[in-house]
């Protein structure tokens, strides 16, 4: 296919992406389950020649598109996804589609991303008699921690496994219409890490009769720090934050116990054992030179989201195909947010790209970024993405991994 004929079909559908944007956009949904997302999404698409599955834990679902080309191999097989759902916060855009919903908003721009996959499946769709092989469009919620991904992989949705997978994150603070990635580690494992410091409270006038865990607590903080800049290396980022310190009822009261809570991100899994392993030496050796006790917790999240070489070398020949080598950049390192496209990487080879979604001409480093109340997209950019969204799948089903 030319890529021109690519770019006028994502021109084509760019109406009823936005549409279909500005329809989730206005009535947000979290978690797990998001019903009213998906039933917006299955009238879009109602009119489509699209198999679809659904599994058990979650409303999530895979539509199939079968390819006609005659000849064509049947096990050839590639998979775009789309994350659904929102977050929990006020929205402050004061745009005419915003949340209707008091506490929720599209602030990550899973709005735009399930918009652009039901794009990329209407271009796709249209081609279908071009098709030499299977696509799997991936609807998924509970991205925003809640481990969707991996739950519709354990229902078997992902089955029969395609040979490659792609996605895309929207960037608010990245020039219009940029596409973005990298060979590697692309965005970090995240994992939660909960501390629970025990000492023996009393009355603060007398803390020689206590065991006060106050300090206890300051100093496993500040160990951590050192652990982090001390036991990795500098090179192969490592972050391990404390974010919350709770304790005590009163100004006069030593407690009992104090509260540690914080967030853990590592590039490779290797480091990521390391540092579960670390925390737990730290927190309680420090805490018994203070004559306490600590329990340590540690909550796992997403892991490492590693992009497959072959993979960003097609999104890349894509990109300048349909847009010129100069709107592809090569990120010169990781991002430390997490994202659970990375279980789906862990069964299938692929890749992830971000879109810069400034307004075009804008200065987007002062833009709002992902998680702002105020994170604004503009829709201008959203056929692009379904078009390459398109094209990686059609090149990958034309010409396979070379």
């Amino acid at each position: 296919m030319k890529p021109s004929d690519l770019i006028e079909s994502s021109r084509t559908v760019a109406s009823d992406i936005v549409a279909l944007r500005r329809a989730i956009h206005a009535e947000p949904e979290l978690g797990l389950h998001t019903p009213e997302t998906m039933a917006k999404v299955r009238a879009a698409l109602a009119d489509l020649p699209l198999e679809w599955r659904e599994g058990s834990s979650t409303t999530g679902q895979v539509a199939t598109l079968k390819g006609a080309r005659e000849g064509a191999p049947a096990h050839a097989r590639v998979l775009l996804r789309g994350d659904m759902d929102a977050l929990p916060m006020e929205e402050h855009t004061g745009l005419p589609f915003a949340s209707t919903i008091a506490g929720r908003m599209h602030a990550c721009g899973h709005d735009t991303h399930t918009a652009m996959l039901a794009g990329a499946a209407r271009i796709l769709c249209d081609r279908r008699g071009e098709l030499a092989g299977e696509v799997q469009f991936m609807f998924q919620p509970g991205e925003e921690g809640y481990h969707g991904a991996r739950h519709m992989i354990e229902d078997g949705l992902l089955e029969p496994r395609a040979q490659a997978a792609f996605a895309l994150h929207v960037m608010p603070r990245a020039r219009h219409g940029l596409i973005a990635g990298r060979v590697g580690a692309l965005m970090a494992a995240a994992d939660q890490f909960e501390i629970t410091v025990t000492g023996r409270g009393g009355h603060a006038s007398m803390p020689h009769d206590t065991l006060d865990p106050v300090p206890g607590a300051a100093a496993i903080v500040t160990a951590v720090q050192a652990m982090v800049t001390r036991r990795f290396n500098a090179a192969d980022a490592v972050v391990c934050t404390v974010t919350q310190i709770n304790a005590g009822t009163a100004h006069n009261i030593i407690a009992d116990t104090v509260e540690l809570r914080g967030t853990m991100r590592s590039l490779s899994h290797e480091n990521r054992v390391l540092l579960h392993r670390l925390l737990q030496d730290v927190a309680t050796n420090t805490a018994a030179a203070h004559g306490l006790s600590a329990e340590v917790r540690i909550i796992e999240g997403f892991p490492v989201t590693l992009c497959d070489e072959r993979a960003v070398a097609l999104g890349r020949s894509v990109t300048a195909d349909l847009y010129g080598q100069q709107e592809w950049e090569t990120l010169d390192s990781p991002i430390m947010g997490a994202e659970d496209f990375a279980y789906v990487l862990e069964q299938t080879p692929g890749a992830m790209f971000f879109l810069g979604v400034a307004e075009d001409g804008a200065d987007w480093s002062s833009c709002c970024g992902i998680h702002s109340s105020k994170m604004m997209v503009d829709e201008a950019t959203l056929p692009r993405g379904a078009a390459l969204l398109a094209g990686c799948a059609l090149r990958f089903l034309e010409e396979g991994w070379v």
